[in-house]
Formats: structure tokens, sequence, C-alpha cells
């Protein structure tokens, strides 16, 4: 059996796929639209809580999901292009495709924040702006899931690629372990359950502050008046 390393740390493996399936969840309903939009808008906040816990577990994850391991491969790209790259975790051209699609689905979902459906579904931001800029971050959040859809197409031919070239990048997304290549490759370490119970609890609240944020900024309607007879 060939030796493998731990590579993805469980907190970042149920981030991908809970992403996935709330992606996946919200174009679906926002294409069929209707009654289905209410959970468009659902699942959106569903993906900025995930992103925020993304971004925030790149800071305390374990080695493999830290920005300070993912980053720094960008340099590393044209060693990779030689064949000459041996390191374990995101290969450069991942991380340019990681980065290209928390960047697309970060504008997704900011720009849905503010959106409307021109009926009765609004993005809990929407009363922070005008109606036209609404409108017009409306339009640019219905074309921009053509690229999303896109990109999506390129991460699975991807995965088809390298599981014809004998790396089976899903398996190790689900069981969090890949062979290790190189004898330099190590472990993951770090990325304790307190630290990602608290990630979760910065990713919760930041969803709660979106919902709540417009009743604090925007003046509820004077009441009308009584009538005295």
């Amino acid at each position: 059996m060939q030796d493998s390393i731990k590579l993805w740390d469980l907190p970042l493996r149920l981030f991908h796929w809970l992403l996935a399936a709330c992606v996946s969840g919200s174009l679906v309903t926002g294409w069929l639209g209707g009654g289905l939009m209410v959970w468009h808008g659902r699942l959106g906040l569903a993906v900025f809580g995930l992103l925020v816990f993304r971004l925030g577990w790149g800071l305390c994850g374990s080695t493999y999901a830290r920005w300070s391991t993912i980053l720094p491969a960008l340099t590393s790209i044209p060693q990779y292009l030689k064949g000459q790259w041996c390191a374990a975790g995101h290969n450069p051209l991942g991380v340019l495709s990681l980065l290209a699609m928390l960047a697309l689905l970060s504008f997704q979902v900011a720009s849905g924040l503010f959106a409307n459906d021109d009926i009765a579904m609004k993005g809990p931001l929407q009363p922070l702006i005008s109606s036209a800029t609404s409108d017009w971050l409306t339009s640019l959040h219905r074309q921009a899931k053509w690229l999303l859809l896109a990109l999506i197409g390129l991460h699975v031919a991807a995965i088809l690629v390298y599981r014809l070239r004998g790396k089976a990048l899903l398996r190790a997304m689900i069981n969090g372990r890949a062979t290790r290549e190189h004898a330099t490759q190590q472990d993951a370490r770090g990325g304790t359950w307190l630290q990602a119970a608290l990630v979760l609890l910065l990713a919760l609240g930041a969803v709660w502050a979106v919902q709540e944020l417009p009743s604090y900024i925007v003046p509820a309607p004077a009441a009308a008046p009584a009538l005295n007879w």
C-alpha cells in the first residue's frame, strides 16, 4: 500500500462539500425562479457564511488549508509547468482556480445582498442603496452566473484530467488523505476543533449581521397619526 499523508482537515472538507451543495442549489433555484427565489436567497446567505468561514479557517486551519501555505505556491508556477513542483496541497494552478472561484462567489454574494427580483424578493442590504443601483447590481449578478458555470465546468474538467493521470483529487477531499509523492511532503498540522468552533461563530455572526444591519441604519417608517373622533 502506498504511503499517504494527512492533507485536508475535516472542517475544510465539510466546507468544500457544503459550498458545492449550496452553490448548486442557488444556481438551480435562481434559474427556476418563482417561489424558489426565497430559497435562492437563503442559499446565498449560506454561501456567504461559508466564505467567511473559509477566510477565517485560512488563518488558523491546518497546514494545507492556510493562506500562508496556499498563496506562496503562486511563485512556483514556472517550476510546476516544468514538472519540478513537489509540494503537497494546492498546486500553483489549483491556487489560481481556488482564488478565482472564491473571488467570483464573493462577488455573487455581495451583489446578491443588494439585488432584487422585481417582484417581492430583495437582498437583505437592498434598503441601503437606491433602486437604480440595486437594479444594476442585479443585472451583474445575473450575468456573472455564466462565468460561475464556466468556472465550475473547468473545475470538473480538471478533476477528470487529474483522475486520468492517476491522481484521485475527489478521494482526498472525502477521506482527507493523499499519496505521498515526495519525501519532503508531511502531514498537515494544526487546526483545532476550538478554532473551528470560533470561526464558525464568526461566520454565523456575519450572516446575522447582514440581515440585521439595515434595521439599524434605515429608519422605520413613521406611524400614521391616530385619528381622534
